[in-house]
């Protein structure tokens, strides 16, 4: 946080805009970001209103063109907001919680950048190192823009947040493998696809392989990694203050533990956690 910054006053109508579109994404995080004081919770529930605004741009039917055109908007946008002069609600929203607890530009941009990857027509066999690019803009800019946010920086919590955003997208990816081929997608990198022998590149024929299994074991014992240095750099964090990433991580690593459960054979509909688990997360990580 910047101390010398003033605390922000909290618009109603702006607080019941994003708060909205939290609630009605379904997401797993609200309940994370429900752990927060008033004021930790508007900035976060600002921030994850941005990423859904940029996200569905991208992910929403419609012409490449018109969407990269709307991204561009948006890093325009940014520009005003820096400037202190934003003009669009959800960037107003985050006016103040951008000057209060000294959100970089950067890792918004970040994440525009990760949706503009997304917006293609077609996504497959990314290197290992455009989908660790990918996994950062998605999800590690959020973490680190998260931290800032949950409580003041430590030596370890941008470590934490990466490793943790890391960890979360390639769970996200092993578990939507199925979902994403039918959607013409293959985020799987090409490195370990060609280890294990699969050459094709249409996503369906890939899906269809015998080694595709493999490949996702290999991939996740990554994500394996990546939650073992979150626990680590999380353990030199204040645990009060983490508490909302590791209730969301926690969420995850058990979507994590029932794909591994199932062998790392790709469904639709993917794995999901129950509502009775949730409960149980929110009051052992959340609670206690």
């Amino acid at each position: 946080m910047n101390a010398l910054s003033p605390i922000f006053a909290i618009d109603p109508a702006q607080y019941e805009l994003v708060a909205g579109m939290v609630r009605a994404s379904g997401s797993s995080f609200y309940w994370g970001m429900r752990l927060l004081d008033l004021r930790r919770r508007f900035a976060m529930y600002a921030i994850y209103a941005f990423c859904r605004e940029v996200d569905d741009i991208a992910d929403e039917p419609g012409d490449p063109d018109v969407k990269r055109a709307q991204l561009a908007e948006w890093r325009l946008e940014l520009d005003r907001l820096y400037d202190g002069h934003p003009s669009l609600p959800i960037a107003k929203a985050l006016h103040g919680p951008v000057i209060q607890y000294s959100l970089p530009k950067e890792d918004f941009l970040a994440v525009i950048d990760g949706c503009e990857s997304d917006a293609r027509p077609e996504v497959s066999r990314p290197s290992m190192a455009e989908l660790e690019l990918y996994c950062d803009r998605v999800a590690c800019a959020v973490g680190r823009l998260s931290v800032r946010v949950f409580g003041p920086l430590r030596p370890q919590s941008i470590a934490a947040a990466n490793a943790t955003g890391m960890a979360l997208q390639l769970t996200n990816i092993l578990r939507d493998v199925a979902v994403d081929a039918a959607i013409g997608r293959l985020y799987l990198p090409d490195e370990l696809l060609t280890r294990h022998g699969i050459a094709e590149t249409d996503p369906m024929a890939v899906l269809a392989h015998p080694n595709l299994v493999a490949v996702c074991r290999e991939l996740g014992e990554t994500a394996r990694a990546y939650f073992q240095a979150s626990d680590a750099a999380q353990a030199e964090c204040s645990r009060a203050d983490m508490r909302p990433a590791t209730l969301m991580k926690e969420m995850y690593r058990e979507i994590f533990k029932r794909v591994e459960a199932e062998g790392f054979v790709p469904r639709d509909p993917p794995v999901k956690v129950s509502k009775a688990f949730k409960v149980w997360c929110i009051l052992r990580h959340g609670l206690l």
